[in-house]
C-alpha cells in the first residue's frame, strides 16, 4: 500500500521534472558580478533547467540545516533525559540489590491489579 502511495505521488512528480527540463535546456547565462553587465568576470553559460534545479536543492540543504538548528533545544533536552533516566535506572537496580528483590515492588502501587 505505501509502496502504491509513493508510486502515486512520485510519479507525476518526476513527469513534471522531466518535462520542465526538457522545456528549459536552452543556456542562459548565470553571472556573479552584479557590477559589469556587459563583460562580467565570473559567469558562465548553464541550461536553466540545471539553474532551477540547483537553486531547488540549495534551499533544501538551507531549509534542512535551519531545521536541525532549530531543533538543538530539542536534542539536548532528550540527551540530558536519557542519561537521568539512565542514573535513575542504575540507582533502582543498585537499591533492589542492597535491600533484596522482595521487598520493593516490581510495579508501582497504581500499576497493580486489584481484583474485588
Amino acid at each position: 500500500m505505501i509502496r502504491f502511495l509513493k508510486a502515486l505521488i512520485l510519479l507525476p512528480v518526476a513527469i513534471l521534472v522531466v518535462l520542465l527540463a526538457v522545456a528549459n535546456r536552452h543556456p542562459v547565462t548565470l553571472s556573479l558580478d552584479p557590477f559589469s553587465q556587459e563583460a562580467p568576470e565570473f559567469a558562465t553559460q548553464l541550461p536553466l533547467f540545471a539553474v532551477i534545479f540547483a537553486a531547488v536543492m540549495l534551499g533544501v540543504v538551507i531549509g534542512g540545516v535551519a531545521a536541525w538548528l532549530a531543533q538543538g533545544k530539542n536534542r539536548r533536552s532528550r540527551r540530558r533525559l536519557r542519561r537521568e533516566a539512565s542514573t535513575l535506572r542504575y540507582e533502582t537496580e543498585r537499591l533492589r540489590s542492597q535491600n533484596g528483590a522482595t521487598t520493593l515492588p516490581a510495579t508501582l502501587p497504581s500499576q497493580q491489579v486489584r481484583t474485588f
